[in-house]
């Protein structure tokens, strides 16, 4: 290269450049070319320098010793001068430099360095002035990266709290999204419900990410400025927080609380990378900038407009769906919180973690945090944290309950024995019903002499009326029906080896409600208009027909399809076990924690203390129960549980009711149609109230009269309803009309709606109980004490001698209207639980609730 070439290439391509023509051709002609191999020590830490040095081919890197200074190992391009600075100096080599490949370098002795210098003056004049514009520069960085540390330090996230704890599929996906976001640089939408640790997620992401080291910042969109300011910076003036941020992550907590004039800017930073500076009043918009910042949206509830322009959407798991992650929680929460005060960590008992799954978390894993601390707290270094100190943690489900398996540990012994109720079934009542079948058709046919006729109506009717508002839906867990449907099942399996078909749920849910509808007015009717009640093969082939229908349906289907969907024994059996002050059901936590066989549901061998078990009759998990309607208290779930999940509760009566429960129309049907049945019942005692002289032996005119009956206090009840939405209609009008005078832009704040007709219908469910209670006890009372006697008659035998045991006429009648007034005053209360309106604008449906009682006080009192 000739000294020309080699000053413009001094001048183009090194900092020497600064220097004049005359000295770079001075430098130009004690140049001297070295090669120097790879992997070879050009100069070596703290030695004197002993040339100065031009990189024009290769690669250079340093080292230094000095741990303190990481600023001192760098490498050189071509292009880079060397040791400059140290012979100008006079300084030592402060770091080591080894070639990377193999270099070659344009050497300037130092003595010839040196002799320039002195004949050459510009040359420390040039060096000087390098010096200060670096320092300046350096001295401006030091400063704009103090302001912006001052700007930012207010909102800045130092780290990630913790990563993601748990093992469940909602734990893997959530720690997926997060690699996924961290993965690219578009934008994340991160909501859930409180308690989640959103931010904790975001910060997760950042730190994640190929910027790490850039800052990440969390501002709350509750206190920005409505201008924008402080977010986007003035046009001219102080800078906003996108500007200080640079590269970094800005997550915006919150957004559900963004300014509405925010809105549309932080949309277009979503979408297209901009943002436009605030301008002042007077002053032509500014220019839009780009925003290289990376924007993570923290909520607990997506925004449209947001959803649609961010990149990534991360819906935050509640705690109550990851129960299988509780125990891990609590295990990390423990070992935090003893570690942080030098503790001791103490053990959690296994029923304490049954608790802690069976509660919903309301406030999520924050919530879980806390009560963990403070149950070490409490257990004052204790070795194990027992149930008792999770005292809060319990649903609003299970609140009034008590569990009276835990209360009374004989009862779940027995429950889960072979006596109940395999033994009873297919020991006492698989043996008796033929029995009593025989004896009603072979034996003397009216109620006064046939004792299973009497045991029917008598006994039977009255007792398990009585029993439904304590143990609900228990008659049918031992009714001879089923079982005898169950040994038709087992016996053509048997003979004819087949696979049962499935339920038609969906075929059945909508017309099998009505199927009990239908087939329950047909035996009002038989009843009735065969005198069923007095007539022996009458009731035998009722009972008959029944156990027919079970018997049917169970050779073709699995399991108590008839007894779920079609029983019109059952159907009723189910609308009043809703009243029940007792239900079963199961802790949600621990079944969708721990359980991963369903064997209380589909059945299955025996694991653990679970019993092997064919699974619910009635296809009903204890977890996702509604309502008492599709129990039968079998406890076959109790015996195939394997983690002590399901309980048998002592609760408000009917408490579901005005909580959680689920109306349907065919329900409200059959509610209705027993209703009318009260009233059929007592037909002549109606018709003498009445004044009517009608002739019930005409077939065609009982009929007619019988349904009329059955219709009436249905329509009757409709109507009240009717005038109950006129006068809201009413109110409602004059409230709109006192509005719009008063401001004819105003809207009305307080619209008074009332509930559907469905829904309000269940409130006589305590009458209609009542009213069929007090017409039975009549017989109870006056005819089943009479059993004895009876029986002998039954035999043919003379048992006037025999004891009786029957009450006075007048204390059937005190209990008879004593039930029907509590009935009414039940119906009225739980008439203000479901509707939750005040009790004048229910008067209408109180008036007909006492009507109805005084109605039943009439012909079943007097």
């Amino acid at each position: 290269m000739t000294s020309p070439e080699t000053v413009i290439w001094l001048q183009e391509r090194t900092t020497l450049g600064i220097l004049s023509p005359e000295v770079l051709n001075a430098i130009a002609q004690v140049i001297e070319k070295q090669v120097v191999p790879a992997e070879t020590d050009l100069v070596r830490e703290g030695t004197a320098p002993e040339a100065l040095y031009i990189l024009q081919e290769g690669q250079l890197e340093s080292n230094s010793s000095n741990e303190s200074n990481p600023a001192l190992a760098c490498g050189f391009l071509p292009g880079a001068v060397i040791h400059l600075k140290e012979l100008l100096l006079e300084e030592l080599t402060p770091f080591t430099i080894t070639t990377v490949t193999e270099c070659h370098l344009w050497v300037v002795p130092a003595a010839k360095l040196r002799a320039l210098v002195t004949q050459y003056p510009e040359i420390s004049q040039a060096f000087s002035r390098q010096l200060v514009q670096e320092l300046a520069q350096v001295t401006s960085a030091l400063g704009y990266e103090q302001e912006r540390s001052v700007a930012l330090r207010p909102y800045l996230v130092t780290k990630a709290q913790r990563g993601i704890v748990g093992t469940s599929r909602y734990a893997v996906r959530l720690r997926e999204q997060i690699r996924e976001a961290a993965a690219d640089r578009k934008s994340v939408d991160i909501f859930g419900e409180p308690g989640l640790e959103k931010d904790n997620i975001a910060a997760l992401i950042h730190f994640g990410s190929s910027k790490r080291r850039e800052p990440i910042i969390k501002v709350n969109c509750g206190i920005l400025q409505t201008s924008g300011a402080d977010l986007f910076g003035r046009a001219g003036g102080k800078p906003g927080l996108l500007e200080w941020l640079g590269e970094g992550t800005l997550v915006l907590n919150n957004i559900q609380e963004l300014p509405e004039e925010l809105l549309s800017p932080v949309t277009q930073l979503l979408k297209a990378g901009t943002y436009t500076p605030v301008s002042r009043s007077g002053e032509p918009p500014a220019q839009s900038r780009p925003s290289q910042a990376r924007i993570l949206i923290v909520s607990e509830k997506t925004q449209p407009t947001i959803e649609r322009s961010v990149g990534h959407i991360i819906k935050v798991p509640p705690l109550r769906v990851r129960k299988t992650d509780i125990q891990i929680q609590v295990e990390y929460y423990t070992s935090l919180y003893t570690r942080s005060r030098g503790v001791s960590k103490p053990h959690i008992t296994p029923e304490a973690l049954r608790r802690l799954q069976s509660y919903d978390f309301p406030g999520n894993l924050k919530e879980l945090k806390n009560l963990v601390e403070r149950a070490i707290v409490q257990a004052e270094g204790a070795n194990e944290l027992t149930e008792e100190i999770f005292w809060p943690a319990e649903t609003k489900k299970k609140r009034f309950r008590l569990n009276l398996l835990n209360a009374y540990p004989p009862l779940r012994r027995f429950l889960r024995s072979p006596w109940w109720p395999d033994r009873i079934n297919y020991g006492l009542t698989a043996t008796a019903f033929p029995i009593i079948i025989a004896v009603l058709f072979i034996g003397p046919q009216t109620r006064d002499r046939n004792f299973v006729l009497n045991l029917f109506w008598a006994w039977w009717w009255p007792f398990f009326l009585f029993l439904f508002p304590f143990l609900g839906r228990v008659w049918c867990s031992v009714c001879p029906f089923m079982i005898y449907g169950e040994i038709t099942q087992k016996l053509s399996l048997w003979l004819w080896p087949r696979k049962l078909k499935r339920w038609p749920r969906e075929q059945a849910e909508k017309w099998g409600g009505w199927f009990m509808f239908g087939l329950f007015s047909l035996i009002f009717l038989w009843e009735e208009l065969w005198h069923l009640e007095n007539t022996a093969y009458l009731s035998a082939c009722l009972l008959l027909l029944i156990t027919a229908g079970a018997m049917i349906f169970s050779a073709i289907f699995e399991r108590r399809f008839w007894c779920r969907y079609l029983c019109p024994i059952g159907g009723m059996n189910g609308l009043f076990a809703k009243l029940s002050m007792t239900e079963l059901r199961a802790q949600q936590g621990i079944c969708s924690a721990s359980c991963t066989t369903y064997q209380c549901y589909k059945g299955g061998p025996q694991k653990g203390e679970g019993m092997e078990t064919n699974g619910c009759p009635l296809y009903s998990h204890p977890a996702q129960l509604e309502d008492n309607r599709d129990c039968v208290l079998c406890m076959t779930c109790l015996k195939a549980c394997p983690h002590r999940s399901v309980e048998f509760n002592l609760r408000p009566p009917g408490i579901e009711l005005w909580t959680t429960h689920v109306p349907r129309s065919y329900e409200v049907a059959l509610l209705f149609l027993l209703l009318g049945g009260i009233y059929l019942h007592r037909l002549p005692e109606l018709l003498s109230r009445l004044g009517l002289q009608l002739d019930l032996t005409q077939f065609w005119q009982h009929l007619g009269l019988s349904l009329l009956v059955l219709i009436i206090p249905a329509a009757f009840t409709f109507a009240s309803y009717k005038v109950i939405q006129v006068s809201y209609w009413l109110a409602n009008y004059v409230e709109a009309a006192k509005s719009k005078i008063q401001n004819p832009k105003s809207k009305i704040q307080n619209w008074i709606k009332t509930r559907s007709f469905v829904e309000l219908a269940y409130s006589y469910l305590p009458l209609v109980l009542g009213g069929n209670l007090a017409h039975y006890l009549r017989l109870g009372l006056g005819e089943g004490g009479r059993i004895l006697p009876v029986t002998f008659a039954t035999l043919g035998l003379s048992g006037e001698q025999l004891p009786i045991l029957v009450a006075h006429p007048a204390v059937i009648a005190f209990l008879q209207g004593t039930t029907i007034i509590f009935s009414v005053l039940l119906t009225m209360l739980l008439t203000q639980k479901i509707a939750k309106q005040p009790v004048l604008s229910l008067l209408w449906q109180h008036l007909v609730a006492i009507a109805l009682g005084v109605s039943m006080w009439a012909i079943i009192v007097f």
